[in-house]
């Protein structure tokens, strides 16, 4: 099983939202506070997320591999 696609995905949505929190905090001073939390936080859990799937694309390539049995 590869995480490719899905780890794509993900980091394209984490860089979308990264950008749409960036122009809320430049381009709309009375931003709502709760909205940008929010936005954050499932900015956050992307990121978590990628690394969770890279972690296992990794560990799949080195037992496809054999790397990693030392």
């Amino acid at each position: 099983m590869s995480y490719k696609g899905r780890i794509k995905h993900l980091e394209e949505m984490h860089r979308l939202l990264d950008k749409q929190i960036n122009e809320m905090q430049v381009n709309h001073p009375h931003v709502d506070v709760d909205h940008l939390v929010e936005m954050k936080k499932k900015k956050l859990q992307i990121k978590d997320e990628i690394s969770k799937l890279n972690r296992l694309q990794w560990e799949e390539d080195t037992q496809r591999t054999g790397y990693g049995d030392e």
